[in-house]
């Protein structure tokens, strides 16, 4: 957990677990993160390696390359392999760009 964390810092970006306090959310761009599950490694009954499923929501107010590319040499700079999806969420008037990645708990 300290990891992620530390990454988060690094990139420079407000951010909350699972989502700001109702008016309370800063300005674009923020980010949320979750830990929605694991894929831990296990046998025997017993888990042997503790791995977390990682949510990292980046939200802008336009198609921003230059924070993606910032949350990203963080992301590389850590050897972290993501997958990332985009997204535009009419209701918000706001993109979100979701890294999703597993790292070891």
């Amino acid at each position: 957990m300290n990891k992620i964390l530390q990454m988060l810092k690094e990139m420079d970006i407000p951010f909350a677990y699972d989502h700001f306090a109702e008016g309370e959310s800063p300005d674009p761009p923020f980010i949320c993160y979750l830990i929605p599950g694991s894929d831990n490694f296990s046998a025997d009954g017993r888990v042997y390696q503790k791995i977390n499923e990682i949510h990292i929501e980046l939200y802008t107010d336009f198609k921003d390359l230059s924070v993606e590319s910032k949350v990203e040499s963080v992301l590389d700079k850590y050897g972290i392999f993501y997958d990332h999806t985009e997204t535009w969420i009419e209701s918000e008037k706001m993109y979100e760009v979701l890294y999703s990645f597993e790292m070891e708990a």
